[in-house]
């Protein structure tokens, strides 16, 4: 799933599949270990969906973080001046 795709979802659809994906990467490494997993390169794909979901979720909002860039931009021109 790309992160288009993911931003698109609503915070409650998201956290559904934040759930279902856990509970599918579960069973596949189950599967590993039994030793009757046909594609085990999927669960590469399916733990980067479960962390680009949950870096999306502990990410601050845009708006939030265009104030904080403008402070950092602002002491880093106080301390040119100062050198």
């Amino acid at each position: 799933m790309k992160m288009q795709e993911i931003r698109e979802l609503s915070e409650k659809e998201r956290e559904e599949k934040v759930s279902d994906l856990r509970e599918e990467y579960f069973n596949l490494k189950f599967q590993l270990a039994m030793g009757k997993i046909e594609n085990p390169g999927r669960l590469k794909y399916m733990r980067r969906d479960i962390a680009r979901m949950l870096s999306l979720k502990s990410s601050k909002p845009e708006t939030e973080a265009k104030p904080a860039e403008a402070k950092k931009e602002e002491g880093a021109k106080k301390t040119a001046a100062k050198k």
